[in-house]
């Protein structure tokens, strides 16, 4: 039997994204290289869109635009090392006609160990941004409302 694919998954709004450090996402000090928490950033963003049920695929493919950070926002708190087991927690902040912003923490064991705002919005094929189809601004004004829900007091 082939195992599945990572794969994160919601807690209320907030999407979870498990990645282990390999060898090659670390430099020659043994930390991991600051770029590789925006490709985890990116990979923790597009599971959960997926999870969701928005077909990113499907979209590009049909020449219908895709999603391009706009703006990105990253503070490193802690090096992680070889071997971690960190979780990407994705959660949406505010959501606007063309593009949605997604607030990011990558955690070891609770420790924060970095944090980031990234803005992604719609652009068509010639880089316009677009509207976000209606469906998915109410998902994710739905999944806003379930961090705010799971937070009151």
């Amino acid at each position: 039997m082939t195992p599945a694919p990572p794969s994160g998954l919601f807690d209320g709004g907030v999407h979870r994204f498990p990645v282990r450090i390999y060898f090659d996402d670390t430099d020659l000090s043994g930390i991991v290289y600051h770029a590789n928490y925006l490709r985890f950033m990116e990979r923790a963003r597009s599971d959960m869109l997926r999870v969701a049920g928005i077909d990113q695929r499907a979209t590009m493919e049909a020449g219908e635009g895709v999603y391009a950070v706009a703006s990105l926002e990253i503070a490193y708190k802690r090096p992680a090392k070889l071997d971690d087991v960190l979780i990407v927690e994705s959660v949406v902040s505010r959501v606007r006609a063309a593009a949605t912003e997604i607030r990011q923490s990558i955690l070891r064991e609770g420790e924060l160990i970095t944090q980031a705002v990234v803005t992604a919005a719609l652009v068509a094929p010639d880089g316009r941004p677009i509207r976000q189809p209606a469906a998915w601004r109410n998902l994710f004004e739905k999944l806003m409302t379930q961090v705010k829900g799971d937070h009151a007091g």
